[in-house]
């Protein structure tokens, strides 16, 4: 049974964290990232960004009971996972600090080739009681998704009931696409109607685009979370434009990550050429759904400008997508670039960093 969503992006990292980590090691020009585990963990002078609450609604996590029994279980090895996929609690601490990240919501990684619905069961709740450790150790620093593998409704209905109905997660995470299978697809309404009545947040993040062999890049020597990914999510948004996911489940809030990908750069495009898609896709339906999208920042962020052009302000959510994207490059250049960008006001900035994310999610305020 292979219901792996993210583990062929992982081993895919695991390669381009490694190589990164050998240039580091040999002083070469990553030497700059290779303090970031340590720094994430030293709270150091208050930087320029501590004054700043933020909420951080992308924010990965990798239990480590879950890479533990995993192992133990033939599912991984150490050498599959980034470096990244290893640093813990207080390095997450120590980079929100330096951030002025006041509550980061967790987004749970847990990639490997499950060998039935129950032992994936296991590793959802493993993953999900890690989580609740970390956020009762740290009142009010840490929020949770639950993790949803949607070519298995079975697991993932349990999940939603366990996760949403009994242990106070936030909302769900899902990727953009299983085996190929993209976001909007019928064969995902079963769970999208639970999600719905649940009147859900539904978290999504790329993939490697299908096809792509485990650990391999698709164009040598690029890596694919630079722009392989983008793509990802752009097709899952299009997708369930095409499918009305949004009219079709009205409660339910679906966050596209790093802006929505190349989405803002085509709506023009989607609403002029979308005649030519089965079924033609309805220009006012490509607007309503683009309006209706919530998009965060991790990236670092493309032109906002663009994005601001088809979308409101109130419907953009602050991510660092640490610890993947290093934390220097989220204090030296996403967040600078983000705080300098002539296309927000700052009562705009201020909702993107914080005010947005509470009225998307009230329970923010109490976590």
């Amino acid at each position: 049974m292979d219901v792996s969503a993210d583990v062929d992006l992982v081993m895919d990292m695991a390669g381009d964290a490694g190589r990164e980590e050998r240039r580091q090691s040999a002083g070469g020009p990553g030497a700059a990232v290779a303090s970031v585990g340590h720094d994430a963990r030293a709270p150091g002078p208050p930087a320029a960004h501590g004054a700043q609450s933020k909420i951080d609604m992308h924010h990965h996590y990798c239990a480590p009971q879950w890479r533990a029994w995993a192992e133990q279980h033939g599912l991984i090895t150490r050498e599959q996972l980034p470096p990244w996929a290893r640093l813990d609690i207080d390095a997450a601490i120590g980079f929100m600090d330096r951030a002025g990240v006041s509550t980061a919501v967790l987004k749970p990684m847990l990639p490997a080739r499950y060998r039935s619905s129950a032992q994936l069961r296991e590793a959802i709740n493993i993953t999900l009681q890690s989580m609740i450790e970390v956020a009762t150790s740290h009142p009010g620093r840490f929020a949770f998704y639950v993790p949803l593998f949607l070519d298995d409704p079975d697991a993932s209905s349990w999940a939603i009931r366990r996760g949403l109905g009994q242990l106070g997660a936030v909302g769900v995470n899902v990727t953009a696409n299983y085996g190929g299978v993209y976001l909007g697809d019928p064969s995902y309404d079963r769970v999208f109607h639970e999600l719905n009545a649940h009147r859900a947040v539904v978290d999504t993040h790329p993939h490697n685009l299908p096809g792509c062999p485990p650990g391999t890049t698709t164009v040598p020597g690029i890596p694919n979370f630079m722009c392989d990914f983008l793509l990802d999510t752009t097709r899952a948004a299009l997708n369930m434009i095409a499918k009305r996911t949004l009219d079709r489940f009205p409660d339910i809030s679906v966050v596209l990550p790093h802006a929505g990908g190349f989405l803002p750069s085509l709506a023009t495009r989607m609403r002029a050429l979308g005649r030519f898609c089965d079924p033609p896709l309805d220009p006012a339906a490509v607007r309503d759904h683009l309006r209706r999208f919530y998009y965060d920042t991790a990236g670092p962020m493309a032109a906002a400008a663009t994005l601001l052009t088809h979308v409101p302000a109130d419907r953009i959510l602050f991510g660092t997508d640490w610890p993947a994207a290093p934390a220097d490059t989220v204090l030296d250049i996403a967040l600078p670039e983000l705080d300098a960008d002539p296309a927000f006001t700052p009562e705009q900035l201020q909702g993107i960093y914080h005010d947005n994310a509470l009225r998307l999610i009230p329970r923010l305020a109490t976590v």
